[in-house]
């Protein structure tokens, strides 16, 4: 059997007994108000950990370049203007002018 096969299968079941075992759980009980407030910054700090991984990342280290330029001003346009698409053709251009510019 393929491994990807698998590996998709396996988080789906992940997913599914995770979604389940909370009712399950709780039983009908009220959730307290500081739990609710500490899962609601969960959402959030895992899409910073991940596109912080991916505009860090190269290969097996850490490295700065053409693609953490273009994350940053995406970013930037992002915050600034309110919009996705801008955000993402300023990051896509500015990330190939550098990877023009330095020849990578």
């Amino acid at each position: 059997m393929n491994t990807a096969l698998v590996l998709v299968g396996g988080c789906a079941l992940v997913t599914a007994a995770i979604k389940v075992a909370g009712p399950i759980a709780l039983g009908g009980r009220v959730v307290p108000a500081a739990f609710t407030a500490i899962v609601l910054l969960l959402a959030p700090a895992l899409l910073a950990a991940l596109v912080v991984t991916q505009a860090l990342a190269d290969g097996g280290r850490l490295a700065v370049g053409a693609d953490t330029a273009g994350v940053v001003t995406g970013g930037l346009v992002a915050v600034r203007s309110g919009s996705v698409v801008a955000a993402v053709v300023v990051a896509a251009a500015v990330a190939a002018g550098l990877r023009a510019a330095t020849g990578q």
